[in-house]
């Protein structure tokens, strides 16, 4: 059942190099018709499409922004935090 199942060899006996062969001409190029539809953009779809990717890209950029600023944010108050934390211990080693 799970053997391959092998074609059998050709029988016909190879070309000898007296016998002289029909020069055949290439087919012409044939152009190809794509069944693909095609897309047809109107104005009132263009203008949609246009103002659908403005939208994304201020979406994007809110997004993009609001990260940085929450990164901004995270900095500073590490920053401030090790301040503090210099000063208390600073404090800590004086009053010993």
């Amino acid at each position: 059942m799970f053997t391959p199942k092998y074609p059998t060899p050709d029988t016909a006996r190879p070309p000898t190099a007296g016998a002289s062969m029909p020069v055949a001409q290439p087919p012409a190029p044939v152009a190809q018709v794509s069944n693909r539809p095609t897309v047809q953009l109107t104005p009132g779809s263009a203008l949609a499409l246009a103002a659908g990717g403005g939208a994304v890209v201020l979406v994007v950029g809110a997004v993009l922004v609001s990260l940085l600023l929450a990164v901004a944010i995270t900095g500073m108050s590490v920053a401030v935090v090790a301040v503090v934390l210099r000063s208390l211990l600073k404090d800590f080693d004086k009053h010993r």
